[in-house]
């Protein structure tokens, strides 16, 4: 069984490609095989892995119906049990076909062949054919948001979204949590949007917070994960205290007759 996991926000700016990067690196890091998937134009996420040179071969040509197969856009990275799927930097989105199973599709033939444990999928901000080949094909998803009124705004109407994907052809689909970024538990503001979260949809589903830090954007400069990069870092011991949790996750859904583990911690100190 292959675990798909999408990072998704209809806003910008909120991390996903930071937290896409980090957290594959620390899943591959614990033993598993994982691809990322970079949906997104801007081509972020080979930066993120060190990945210089231009892909010959993207997702997005597949999606666009350019490739036939998904596995000719595979990369291994400088990590262990860590690929990327490339993005093509600078792709119209509308190039896309109209079919939003795409990707769920060659996903599958990719899990017949027992290539890889997780597939994360980071996501562009907006809500097309590329966000809904997503969410088609993923079994969790992640919502990242930085804690201030408009993303809690961006939260319900994303929630929206994924309970009419979840009605309309992907019933797997489970809302795994959502995710602070950019937190500070001295800002007023944000422990009062942080308290709404937990009221309006539970406290197992706030993931711990990742705290800021400049180390990620030297990191990203770097083309090092934080966990290489700056591995004493507050960063790199929220990304590995994220991946623990996600781990404990991840073997419940493996072994059936485990029970789920709550990510319940809330913690933005």
């Amino acid at each position: 069984m292959c675990i798909r996991i999408v990072m998704s926000n209809r806003k910008g700016g909120t991390g996903k490609t930071t937290i896409s990067v980090n957290l594959a690196a620390e899943l591959a890091t614990l033993g598993y095989r994982v691809l990322l998937v970079d949906l997104d134009s801007q081509a972020h996420c080979s930066e993120g892995l060190g990945i210089k040179h231009k892909p010959a071969q993207t997702i997005h040509q597949f999606l666009a119906g350019e490739l036939q197969d998904l596995s000719a856009c595979l990369q291994a990275s400088h990590q262990d049990n860590l690929w990327l799927c490339p993005a093509a930097a600078g792709f119209h989105h509308y190039h896309v076909q109209e079919d939003a199973f795409i990707l769920r599709q060659a996903l599958d033939q990719l899990e017949a062949q027992q290539t890889f444990d997780i597939v994360l999928i980071d996501t562009p901000p907006s809500m097309d054919q590329l966000m809904m080949n997503a969410l088609m094909a993923a079994n969790w998803v992640i919502i990242p948001f930085i804690p201030h009124h408009l993303s809690l705004q961006g939260i319900k109407q994303l929630v929206k979204v994924l309970y009419q994907v979840k009605m309309s052809g992907n019933a797997q689909l489970q809302l795994k949590g959502f995710l602070p970024t950019m937190a500070n538990a001295v800002i007023k503001h944000h422990r009062a949007i942080l308290e709404q979260v937990v009221q309006q949809f539970g406290e197992q589903r706030l993931l711990p917070a990742l705290r800021t830090d400049i180390q990620l954007a030297a990191a990203f400069g770097a083309g090092q994960p934080i966990r290489q990069f700056a591995p004493q870092s507050r960063a790199a011991e929220d990304f590995k205290r994220l991946a623990g949790l996600f781990d404990q996750q991840i073997q419940s859904a493996l072994l059936p007759n485990q029970p789920d583990a709550l990510m319940n911690s809330c913690s933005v100190a």
